[in-house]
């Protein structure tokens, strides 16, 4: 593939399709993110049939999320010490082989809630080591005055799968079960893992550090920034109290609305709608006010929606709030996944980025397992509110931690050429 400029005017929102890698990757990841999409939603209502636990519902995102919490550094030091479209291709291959015993054992009713909860643990394990390689590949993609249109670009990729997938995932789960859901993700993969085997970036051989010694350095890099520490404590804050509408939807949809699969699948198609509607705009709208009063407004949208959830009692309603969330969901992750990757330095950007991801997906991990936990005891609504209050009160650090202005910590050193 051609060589990328290291730097070039942005050509608006479209711009990193311009380049065949990004083009091959983007097509590849949309078609493995609604695999993905429809195993989430096999997985989580296939447990509302094997539990009436709410805090067992509420781990199956946990289980999926830990990992990266766990992982997440050592990802980052793999990323960044080994031949990242490597790592990426053995990620792809083990969630391949993991989503593919899922469906027999659904498929011959040999599994349970544990048993579950392992399987989606060893999936998200794939995606905390595929994670931080695939995100510092962007910049292996296109050209640096393009990265954020590629950030959106790929965030849109997902939520347009989170738009579609889901929907899908109801129709087949309800036409015939859940391991033709873990069966279709398995497949999805094969897309995503022959482009990578094809993709040849030219870029220098990563170089090599004792794993403790890597990890040790991209801690102390990211403690050191002050607008890095700023963005992780936002991300910490969004995800804890995120955790709260996306975790418990099945159990929304199942106890609150008496709905079915498809139903389920409707408000997750609600939420990935009102993601990529916003993902087209945030860009601009970033530029225009601000990092700061973008992630503001998302938490107020997204604290919003849980309290509408809350009160939905028919699923229009239901799926409102979805959408509501889906808007505050991406404005505030694009956002921050945008400051965190032009403050990060290209050596240790897997590192860098790891840790971004461990510290907002480990929030939504001790988040699904509280919100889970207080719905078991006091109810859902009860549950919602508290994380719409969780995120209420996570606006004064609009004070403490204000999000980086624009030129704020900014790297603005590249390569002198791309793959």
């Amino acid at each position: 593939m051609p060589a990328i400029p290291s730097q070039n005017p942005s050509g608006g929102a479209l711009a990193p399709f311009r380049y065949p890698a990004f083009r091959a990757i983007w097509t590849a990841n949309l078609f493995s993110n609604i695999g993905s999409m429809i195993q989430s939603v096999g997985a989580a209502w296939l447990m509302t049939e094997l539990t009436t636990s709410h805090l067992l519902v509420a781990l199956v995102q946990a289980s999926a999320t830990i990992p990266i919490l766990l992982l997440g550094m050592f990802a980052g030091a793999i990323a960044d010490n080994y031949d990242r479209r490597r790592v990426m291709l053995a990620a792809q291959s083990g969630m391949l082989v993991v989503s593919a015993v899922l469906a027999v054992l659904s498929y011959t009713d040999n599994i349970g809630p544990w048993s579950l909860l392992a399987l989606t643990l060893m999936v998200g394990m794939g995606t905390a080591l595929n994670g931080p390689a695939w995100q510092a590949s962007v910049r292996l993609q296109v050209a640096h005055a393009d990265l954020p249109q590629a950030i959106s670009l790929n965030a849109i990729s997902f939520n347009l799968a989170r738009s579609v997938g889901p929907a899908l995932g109801g129709i087949l789960i309800s036409l015939w079960d859940t391991s033709l859901a873990f069966a279709l993700n398995a497949v999805s993969y094969i897309g995503m893992i022959a482009v990578l085997a094809m993709w040849r970036p030219e870029s220098l051989p990563p170089m090599r550090e004792p794993m403790l010694g890597a990890i040790g350095r991209g801690i102390r890099f990211c403690a050191s920034s002050s607008p890095i520490r700023k963005v992780l404590l936002r991300g910490l804050a969004m995800g804890l109290g995120a955790a709260g509408l996306q975790a418990l939807m099945p159990s929304v949809a199942r106890d609150m609305l008496k709905g079915s699969e498809l139903d389920y699948g409707l408000m997750l198609g609600g939420f990935g709608i009102g993601s990529i509607v916003t993902a087209l705009w945030i860009s601009r709208l970033r530029r225009r006010l601000g990092s700061e009063t973008v992630v503001t407004a998302a938490t107020l949208i997204f604290a919003s929606a849980q309290v509408l959830m809350a009160s939905a009692t028919n699923m229009p309603m239901a799926v409102v709030a979805a959408f509501m969330g889906g808007m505050g969901w991406a404005s505030a992750m694009t956002s921050l996944n945008v400051a965190m990757q032009l403050r990060s330095p290209e050596d240790i950007l897997g590192r860098c980025l790891s840790i971004y991801q461990a510290v907002t997906f480990g929030g939504m991990a001790l988040g699904a397992w509280a919100w889970g936990t207080v719905a078991d005891v006091a109810g859902l609504p009860t549950a919602l509110h508290a994380a719409a209050l969780w995120l209420a009160a996570s606006l004064a650090l609009h004070f403490f931690a204000p999000m980086p202005t624009r030129e704020e910590g900014r790297l603005d050193v590249v390569p002198e050429s791309r793959p």
